[in-house]
């Protein structure tokens, strides 16, 4: 087996520094080398231990090895003890995986600890100039390492941070590049189906409306087909332009807006809808929002669309909430429902177009949408719990 599975690299060099001292080290004796052996158990099962890993368990381990340490010096000469340098291993241990101030604390017990060992040489202990330079530099050394393991793990911790940060970042570039890639060859092919499908459905409509005049007035069968093919026929136009819609290149023109009352015209749409939709709209606009520069009638028909979402996702006398705030340089809309929320496994699918959970939608509400938005060079960004709610937020540019 690997040895790997059972010691890390970066173990190896405490390991061979306590088997060297256990081996080699002067005034060895039976109760030396089983404490160092204890220092280097515990030195290889502590990062497999999860009960290490919290504050707790790493104060724990502390003490353990600081007691251990302690006794090992104790055995070997106390103040004057060559072994007085074990005690790195707390203070490194602890320097990595506490805090400043749990690190100063542990720093200043592991110097009070061997500092105590002076109490051994009774009331008339004196020392001389050189055994004061040597207890100053013992004492001094620790607070160094322990500070100095610190600052390198909180580093450490920093770059981890950044790194995480990056991926995220670089996965969710990803999904937008896959969901554009998707949007223009589901484009294209919507607005060739559509063009193919407008000239036989023209065909269709015509008919129909030439057999309903033609038709005696008694034929109510013939009549009553006549009329659901007339209905179907726009029903299916009415799809159809939606699809080029979806299709068609954006031409968005920016011009400095009124956020706000692109936002209130949206409310407004929303509340003459047919049918009525039961469901109270509360705003909250930050006043540190000015003009920004955007398409107007694209804007007001994404938060449109996001208010129908919505409310067709809330119960009746549901609350939505549209909010707007300044976040990190950019202007964000949220709309905020406690509806039935969205399933995990769709959120990455819900900006597909023809992705629909609804028994009569189409899906490209959505799809247009995340379009607009990124038109605009914005980006779009769910959070949603089943059960619980949706939160949908648009970040825009202020300039």
């Amino acid at each position: 087996m690997s040895l790997k599975r059972y010691i890390r690299p970066q173990e190896l060099p405490w390991i061979f520094f306590l088997a060297t001292l256990a081996i080699f080290g002067p005034h060895r004796s039976a109760w030396t080398t089983a404490f160092l052996t204890i220092l280097g158990v515990i030195q290889i099962f502590e990062p497999r231990v999860g009960f290490f890993s919290t504050f707790r368990g790493a104060v724990i381990a502390f003490l353990l090895k600081l007691i251990l340490c302690d006794l090992v010096i104790g055995l070997t000469g106390g103040i004057d003890s060559t072994y007085y340098y074990l005690l790195l291993l707390p203070v490194v241990s602890a320097g990595t995986s506490l805090n400043l101030l749990g690190t100063t604390i542990a720093i200043v017990l592991a110097c009070g600890s061997y500092l105590a060992f002076l109490l051994q040489l009774g009331t008339e202990w004196i020392l001389d100039a050189e055994g004061k330079s040597e207890l100053l530099l013992r004492v001094t050394i620790l607070p160094v390492v322990g500070y100095l393991a610190h600052q390198l793990t909180r580093r450490h911790q920093i770059a981890a941070e950044k790194l995480a940060a990056a991926k995220q970042t670089l996965a969710e570039t990803e999904a937008a590049m896959r969901r554009s890639e998707r949007l223009a060859a589901l484009g294209q092919l919507s607005a060739g189906l559509a063009h193919e499908l407008r000239n036989p459905l023209g065909t269709m409509k015509a008919s129909a409306e030439m057999l309903l005049k033609n038709v005696a007035s008694e034929n109510e069968l013939a009549r009553e087909m006549a009329g659901f093919i007339s209905c179907e026929v726009d029903r299916t136009n009415s799809l159809i332009t939606r699809f080029l819609d979806f299709a068609r290149p954006l031409s968005v023109r920016l011009a400095p807006t009124d956020l706000n009352e692109i936002l209130d015209r949206a409310v407004t749409d929303l509340e003459r809808h047919q049918p009525p939709l039961d469901v109270v709209i509360y705003k909250n606009y930050s006043p540190d929002i000015a003009t920004i520069p955007l398409d107007a009638e694209l804007m007001e028909r994404v938060i449109y669309n996001l208010l129908l979402n919505a409310a067709q996702a809330s119960p009746p006398k549901g609350r939505i909430t549209l909010k707007t705030r300044l976040h990190d340089n950019a202007v964000e809309i949220a709309v905020i429902d406690r509806g039935s929320g969205i399933d995990p496994k769709h959120l990455e699918n819900i900006f597909n177009p023809f992705f629909t959970t609804k028994s009569n939608g189409v899906g490209l509400g959505l799809a247009i949408v995340s379009k607009i938005v990124d038109e605009h060079g914005g980006k779009i960004v769910v959070e949603s719990e089943p059960g619980s709610g949706t939160v949908v937020r648009i970040h825009l540019r202020q300039s």
